[in-house]
């Protein structure tokens, strides 16, 4: 039985920093894994994603220089590190593996 799992979700004043942390179990294959987030109204967006074989990340324009995207392939673990934090960050943020999603963490950026 395959799970994604998210944590690392909080509020933080912006300029702050948080990381997230995606745990995948349970696949018995490579795959590819991404971020996404759903803010209040709004529709869900791809923030990053991390593939394989080269590991190398994609970012959306609106996260680029401000977040960094690492997995680490033997505890089948993917991390979204947040620098900078704006308001317009808050959002649910989803990970996704393989065509199966987390139930999410919330992020809120606020004074």
């Amino acid at each position: 039985q395959v799970q994604v799992v998210e944590s690392g979700g909080g509020l933080v004043q912006p300029g702050g920093s948080l990381r997230l942390s995606c745990v995948a179990s349970g696949f018995t294959s490579m795959y590819l894994m991404t971020w996404h987030r759903q803010a209040p109204g709004k529709e869900r967006e791809m923030v990053a994603r991390i593939g394989i074989p080269s590991n190398g990340a994609i970012y959306a324009d609106s996260v680029k220089g401000r977040f960094t995207l690492s997995r680490d392939n033997g505890e089948n673990t993917m991390y979204l590190q947040m620098n900078n934090l704006k308001p317009e960050d808050t959002a649910v943020y989803y990970c996704n593996v393989a065509g199966h999603w987390g139930q999410g963490t919330h992020v809120t950026v606020a004074s």
